[in-house]
């Protein structure tokens, strides 16, 4: 589902740099807990962070339900919400084969996904928001001069889309997304391509994940994979694949900060 949104403006121009090297660690108990398991599974400062793109940088995985579901109750049909979580962090031909399955196989799904697509982009004009803690993390991660990538189901013309809107073409140099890979997530392979462009060690780097199928694509990379929940909370078998379960990215900056502290790569 991608198309033009660069009409839509989003306020993320470059504000003065932020200083993160004297930021405090959470002082909530359950926080420094998650912060001092997460100590075992990341033994060393990361060559690089791979980014999810759709319900990680930008929140749109509700927007992509809505326009399905939508779609087809308008069809007479009913798609249940927990069927359409499945799809979360699927390329599209897998949705679209998962949804298929579902309604039958006499259902005009390429009538459907044209309808839900529309629907999407008319959605995402007015919609499109970027999640909590994407600029932080950004900034911080330019400050250490750490490099970063995308790694996305999406194709490169929706990647393109979304940057423009917000205003962050310039910020993501590297992208991984659909056309660039044989197999998409959950395989490993769009992570284990990003990370050969990088010329990086897959094990030494940070995945960051929204969906089940994103974090069996890193996880089976051999990445250290931080999951931050959108539509759907990971199973107890989904947490042990991560080194860290984050609520947001402002969580997850501050996990990193600490760590990198702890490692010693950090100012005090």
């Amino acid at each position: 589902m991608g198309g033009d949104v660069s009409a839509l403006q989003f306020s993320t121009r470059r504000r003065k740099r932020r200083v993160f090297r004297f930021m405090r660690p959470s002082r909530n108990l359950e926080v420094l807990s998650a912060q001092r398991s997460m100590m075992k599974q990341l033994p060393f400062k990361p060559e690089a962070v791979l980014f999810d793109m759709d319900g990680l940088i930008f929140d749109t995985e509700a927007l992509y339900r809505d326009a399905v579901i939508m779609a087809a109750k308008e069809n007479g049909f009913e798609i249940p919400v927990s069927v359409y979580l499945e799809t979360v962090g699927l390329p599209s031909t897998s949705t679209r084969a998962l949804l298929g399955m579902h309604l039958g196989g006499e259902f005009p799904i390429e009538d459907l996904w044209k309808q839900a697509s529309d629907r999407f982009q008319r959605m995402v004009a007015t919609e499109l928001r970027l999640k909590p803690g994407v600029i932080e993390i950004l900034d911080w991660l330019e400050e250490i001069q750490l490099p970063w990538a995308i790694v996305t189901s999406s194709d490169h013309d929706t990647v393109l889309s979304h940057l423009l809107a917000a205003n962050l073409k310039d910020r993501f140099v590297h992208i991984v997304a659909r056309g660039d890979y044989a197999a998409a997530k959950p395989h490993p392979e769009p992570y284990l391509k990003a990370t050969s462009r990088l010329g990086v060690n897959p094990s030494r780097c940070v995945a960051l994940e929204d969906s089940h199928n994103g974090v069996l694509s890193a996880s089976r990379a051999g990445l250290m994979t931080i999951m931050v929940p959108d539509l759907v909370q990971p199973t107890p078998d989904l947490e042990n694949l991560c080194a860290y379960v984050a609520p947001d990215l402002h969580d997850v900056l501050a996990v990193l900060i600490d760590r990198l502290r702890t490692l010693g790569d950090l100012d005090s």
